[in-house]
């Protein structure tokens, strides 16, 4: 497709890690190398970083001065960011705008302004949620007023795709007789990937000991009761295991009063929080991989593991099963019996020898790369950039049939929206603005970076 600008728009990016954030960055790096100018939208991040930063390979982020209140995510505002986002999608000169993540409200924001300047819309979303509190009632209601009018929404797995799919009602009615519901076509699968080049496989000492590893956010999600329940049982069944936990969170205190209580501390190693760049050496010391997940949307930290050359073993919940193929994983049910009988299986193959690391690692490395990821994206935006746009009423009449009383509030919400957009438009025309005319010039860069290297090679004088 003829190259285009693009601005991903979420509450999670760097300097915070994790899955989502490592996705934004690894796609917009690849959209860069095809040829596409790619910004971020993000909140600011304590103590100074606000306002515009860059990074390599040519990446421009835009820290906006709002305050994150819990997990990284800030309060839905709806019209605080409007002046924000129409100034940069205006001197950027954007003409599709990628949200990313339920549970970010700049993005759901960013899809709701966008249509009045314009601009496409595209919304990944990365994680499963449940429909019987209060808070995924809530979150799914407001992903639904979201997705009613996006041109496209991409799911990182096929079970990822059904949950989306059913919480934000992303429907369609056939013209048969009777009308029929089916699945909207604007609704893709396009997974994660991971940079196997980081991940190659150790060399494994030539020992009896077993290690298993488990790096994990220490939540109840993330089904750190099933690691407190198994891994003394594991432990007494196996002398020859051990674990190493890398990770924080509200369950640390469990695994710490676990540990004390069945006298492991020899035995479980708690490392602590892990920096990205040193999960690589951390996976390597062991032979297998424990995920104990409740739910979960795709894994990378699974992914990883199969890179690194461990045996994976993991619970059966959401788009697990479709990461790895058989020979790779054993999976268990979240119970703590058939975890621990997964574990055995998992140890009798690895002291058997059953296992290949190498194979292992060019295996994955053909299944997920940054590239196809990219490439398949850059499907997507093409079949937006060239799909007619729905007009106001169409989106008033889409929005509508939310509901009895959903629809009426977000129609009130898209309304007003719609009138501050005009009082913008006069108040800050945009004639008046300074247009962003240079993006970034890797050949400057590499001057400025090639001038500061021979500079702190220059002898310094010495005052004697």
């Amino acid at each position: 497709m003829e190259p285009i600008s693009i601005a991903m728009i979420a509450d999670f990016f760097h300097p915070d890690v994790g899955g989502v954030e490592s996705h934004i960055y690894m796609l917009s790096a690849n959209l860069i190398h095809k040829g596409h100018k790619v910004i971020v939208i993000t909140h600011s991040r304590p103590s100074d970083r606000v306002g515009i930063r860059w990074l390599l390979p040519g990446l421009k982020v835009y820290y906006l001065p709002f305050v994150p209140i819990a997990s990284g995510a800030t309060l839905p505002n709806f019209f605080t960011f409007l002046p924000y986002l129409r100034t940069i999608l205006i001197r950027e000169h954007i003409h599709l705008i990628h949200a990313h993540a339920s549970l970010s409200s700049l993005g759901h924001e960013g899809i709701l302004h966008s249509h009045l300047m314009g601009v496409r819309t595209v919304f990944t979303d990365h994680s499963l949620f449940g429909f019987e509190d209060a808070a995924s009632i809530l979150t799914n209601k407001l992903l639904a007023g979201t997705l009613r009018n996006v041109d496209a929404v991409i799911c990182v797995s096929h079970t990822g795709r059904e949950n989306t799919v059913l919480r934000g009602e992303l429907f369609e009615q056939t013209d048969d007789d009777p009308p029929r519901l089916v699945v909207s076509s604007n609704v893709y699968v396009i997974p994660h990937a991971i940079v196997s080049e980081r991940f190659q496989p150790g060399t494994l000492q030539e020992t009896d000991t077993i290690t298993i590893v488990v790096i994990s956010r220490l939540t109840y999600r993330k089904g750190i009761d099933l690691l407190v329940a198994t891994a003394p049982r594991i432990c007494a069944a196996f002398p020859n295991v051990r674990f190493l936990v890398g990770g924080d969170g509200p369950k640390l205190i469990e695994l710490l009063q676990m540990r004390e209580k069945y006298l492991l501390q020899d035995r479980i190693i708690l490392l602590g929080p892990v920096k990205h760049n040193d999960v690589r050496s951390v996976l390597i010391r062991g032979s297998i991989f424990m995920n104990t997940s409740l739910t979960e949307s795709f894994g990378i930290a699974i992914l990883e593991a199969a890179c690194a050359g461990l045996y994976v073993v993991s619970t059966r919940v959401g788009g697990v099963p479709e990461i790895l193929p058989e020979g790779m994983i054993s999976f268990a049910e979240p119970d703590e019996d058939d975890v621990f009988r997964a574990i055995s299986e998992a140890i009798s193959i690895v002291s058997a020898g059953q296992h290949d690391s190498m194979k292992a690692h060019e295996r994955v490395k053909t299944f997920y790369d940054w590239a196809q990821v990219a490439e398949r994206t850059e499907c997507v935006y093409d079949m937006v950039m060239k799909s007619e746009q729905r007009d106001l009423w169409e989106r008033i009449s889409r929005t509508m049939r939310l509901g009895r009383y959903a629809g009426p509030i977000y129609t009130i919400i898209l309304l007003v929206d719609c009138l501050f957009f005009l009082f913008l438009e006069w108040w800050m025309p945009r004639e008046d603005m300074d247009f962003v005319t240079h993006h970034w010039d890797p050949q400057r860069f590499a001057s400025v970076v090639q001038g500061m290297q021979s500079a702190d090679h220059e002898p310094k004088n010495k005052q004697t």
